[in-house]
């Protein structure tokens, strides 16, 4: 399935958080906002495993050694990317984004249901959880600089946006 449309954010390094020279993707209509299943099948077809189901961290942080997406399955949110100057980002249920290792999100707001499926390239199935501490980097540096680009793209498979964005 092809988003309706799909975005760019580029982040850059804030001095606490890496962030990435990748950009965050963010698809809008990834799926037809119909819970769930649609999401970890979507994934899965697309060689991301789903890892999991529930909401967002409400403080910054971010995984040094795996890229992640997250399908809004239910509500909406706006999540703050790139850290405390970042950028808001508001995402629906049917929306999906894929976070480069090494960028800051946060849950900034969020409606009661708000649920999102949470997936990662298949051998970064075990992430991390950085938040920004002093003495992360640059061992958080280093590791993201090792992290694969992706063989597909999670919303779009092989010959996805992702690929094109990322190469």
């Amino acid at each position: 399935m092809a988003a309706k449309q799909i975005e760019t954010l580029v982040l850059s390094d804030d001095g606490v958080f890496p962030n990435s020279p990748l950009p965050v993707l963010v698809y809008r209509g990834a799926t037809g906002g119909d819970g769930p299943k649609s999401f970890e099948e979507l994934f899965r077809k697309n060689s991301w495993p789903p890892q999991w189901r529930g909401s967002v961290f409400n403080y910054h942080h971010y995984h040094s050694n795996s890229h992640e997406c997250l399908g809004v399955a239910a509500g909406h949110a706006v999540l703050r990317l790139g850290g405390p100057s970042g950028a808001d980002v508001r995402l629906e249920a049917g929306d999906a984004v894929v976070i480069p290792a090494g960028v800051a999100h946060q849950r900034a707001l969020a409606s009661s249901d708000f649920m999102v499926v949470g997936a990662y390239p298949p051998g970064e199935e075990e992430w991390n959880t950085l938040r920004g501490n002093p003495g992360e980097r640059p061992k958080a540096d280093e590791t993201i600089s090792k992290v694969p680009v992706p063989e597909t793209d999670p919303v779009e498979g092989s010959e996805g946006a992702l690929l094109q964005k990322w190469r």
